[in-house]
């Protein structure tokens, strides 16, 4: 009996594969091995950076916040443990969106949760 190979399904996991190299330079979008060894490690990249994209997006926050708290005289840490025990639950995203957008704001925050 004659071996049974499915080529249909071989044939439509490499089109996948090359479809998602489109786009990519030289042999990378169109040759079989190279664009498998290509995409692998995009997805590979594309999984890791969506975890390190939260990280890096909460140090920007951190960044304008401080910038913020300095312009007011106060440093990050201070403001922060002040927040925490205050009755505010107001996040490091909001807190950033307003220092950067809206200092008057920002500014009464400030004073709300220093002086309270």
């Amino acid at each position: 009996m004659p071996r049974s190979v499915n080529h249909v399904a071989s044939k439509a996991r490499r089109k996948k594969t090359l479809k998602l190299a489109k786009g990519y330079f030289g042999r990378r979008k169109n040759v079989w091995t190279v664009a498998k060894n290509a995409v692998e490690k995009g997805l590979t990249y594309a999984y890791r950076d969506r975890r390190v994209k939260k990280r890096e997006f909460r140090s920007l926050w951190i960044v304008r916040i401080n910038a913020a708290c300095r312009l007011n005289g106060v440093s990050y840490s201070q403001f922060m443990g002040k927040l925490n025990n205050s009755q505010l639950e107001i996040n490091r995203k909001v807190l950033a969106d307003l220092a950067m957008n809206d200092p008057a704001g920002f500014k009464a925050v400030f004073d709300q949760i220093m002086n309270g």
